[in-house]
């Protein structure tokens, strides 16, 4: 839990001040139809937060790089841009709209894309020839909210799926189980003090060793 001050700007809208858990999801979507489902029911949803765990970055490659591709690719954007300028200019014209202008202003932002393009993937030196799209995803997906609401979250949700929300509480039960586990797992009991284990006592050796 957390227990630090709300700050201002965007991180202040990122944090709960005590954030309690309503459920745990296998994807986004599921998150937020629970979010969705809340807001439906007039819950305070401006104090509800999804947080991603686990998160993995995924990159397709998409294909290869080569210089004509790439001298294309910028001579097509050099040619959007152009266009867009060459229409600002000709549409405030004083003397009329001009098709030539436009043109021309095209053909030389093809030309300075595909240079632009073609000088950027020549100081690469071929050390990325390839495309791809990349994306950040969470294995699980928690839906909290603040402390004071939790209560009433949990009610909520299950009543939109008490199957859901039975399992939830089950795995949750059983986070706690493993923690209490843990914790024990990590005390050792102390002897009293001056008081020698029962194997070092006199008198109190292993099975069948006469007394001292």
């Amino acid at each position: 839990m957390s227990t630090q001050p709300r700050r201002p700007g965007l991180r202040a809208h990122l944090s709960l001040e005590f954030p309690m858990s309503l459920g745990v999801h296998d994807s986004y979507e599921e998150a937020q139809k629970a979010v969705d489902y809340l807001s439906d029911h007039e819950f305070p949803v401006q104090d509800v937060l999804i947080v991603g765990t686990d998160l993995k970055q995924l990159e397709r490659v998409t294909g290869r790089l080569t210089t004509g591709r790439v001298i294309g690719a910028g001579a097509l954007s050099g040619m959007w841009l152009g266009l867009f300028v060459g229409m600002i200019f000709a549409l405030f014209d004083p003397s009329g709209f001009n098709l030539l202008n436009v043109l021309a202003t095209v053909v030389f932002g093809a030309l300075f894309g595909a240079v632009w393009a073609s000088v950027g993937y020549r100081l690469t030196r071929g050390q990325r020839d390839f495309t791809s799209v990349s994306q950040v995803v969470a294995n699980k997906y928690e839906v909290l909210c603040e402390h004071r609401h939790a209560q009433r979250g949990r009610e909520l949700l299950q009543e939109m799926d008490p199957m859901a929300f039975a399992q939830e509480q089950v795995r949750r039960a059983q986070e706690e189980e493993r923690a209490r586990l843990a914790q024990q797992g990590g005390q050792h009991p102390q002897q009293p003090s001056g008081q020698q284990p029962p194997s070092q006592q006199p008198g109190r050796g292993y099975p069948g060793t006469p007394p001292q």
